[in-house]
């Protein structure tokens, strides 16, 4: 038989005793609330989701007629003209993938209810038809606007801009700009869930704990800056980008040329001008 330790040898009562920590409860919806901001933030601006169709003209005849048909729908007063417009833009939404058609119709409706809500008061004053008149401007201008950006790739924008003459330093600090919003996004939402996966117990210091959360990501923004500018310094970039070539337009670019004089004609008609 084993002879029992020493009582000198026997460990000490506290070790021996069964833990019995419960943290206290805390709310952490300040924390969650963030995460889906992010998500949702970045899901709207993620750059590299943008697909040429079969329908799709060239991308400097694509920007073009976007931007005369939102200018034209912003400054027209007839609203026979809206409803043409956006009938064509609706039938140039059905024609999109099933995952950009959900985007565009989340967006515009989305924007178009905003808009429904501040005109509330021209409701409630009688003028019901100028209310409909911009909310139906809204989502015309925000669907077209999503349809262009949804069928181009960010390198066939750049050239588009390019062959408008767009400044090289404009096209840069807009391209940087909405990538680096991107990346940086994923930092932020990627040290929340660290906080939320560390966070243990009640935290009294909420303020403090998210003014960690963009020190790093001000520190990884610093380091992505660094970086890229070294990238472009080793690629030899000079801050010049290319136009879209010019045998690079497609057969359909005359049909969507002809559709937007016909759309200009119909303008000008009904606005009584011609």
């Amino acid at each position: 038989m084993e002879e029992a330790a020493p009582a000198g040898d026997s460990l000490p009562s506290w070790l021996v005793e069964p833990e019995a920590y419960v943290p206290a409860a805390d709310r952490d919806g300040f924390v969650q609330k963030s995460l889906l901001s992010l998500t949702g933030v970045l899901s709207r601006l993620r750059m590299d989701d943008g697909q040429s169709t079969s329908l799709s003209p060239s991308a400097p005849v694509k920007l073009a007629c976007g931007l005369a048909v939102i200018l034209m729908t912003s400054l027209s007063s007839n609203f026979a003209f809206t409803l043409v417009v956006l009938a064509g833009v609706l039938l140039r939404t059905a024609a999109l993938p099933p995952k950009a058609l959900r985007r565009v119709v989340g967006v515009s409706f989305t924007a178009a209810g905003v808009s429904a809500l501040v005109m509330v008061p021209a409701v409630l004053l009688g003028q019901s038809q100028s209310a409909l008149l911009m909310g139906t401007k809204v989502l015309v201008c925000v669907g077209t606007a999503m349809v262009v950006a949804l069928s181009t790739p960010v390198h066939e924008v750049t050239g588009a801009l390019r062959a408008f003459h767009v400044s090289n330093l404009v096209i840069m600090t807009l391209e940087l700009a909405l990538k680096s919003i991107v990346t940086l996004g994923k930092v932020a939402t990627e040290v929340l869930c660290a906080l939320d996966l560390r966070s243990v117990g009640k935290n009294r210091s909420k303020g403090t704990s998210m003014g960690g959360v963009g020190g790093v990501t001000f520190l990884k923004a610093n380091e992505a800056a660094r970086t890229t500018a070294d990238a472009m310094r080793c690629r030899g970039f000079e801050g010049e980008y290319q136009a879209a070539p010019r045998g690079a337009h497609k057969p359909i670019d005359l049909a969507w040329l002809l559709a937007l004089v016909a759309v200009g004609v119909l303008f000008a008609y009904l606005q009584g001008v011609a």
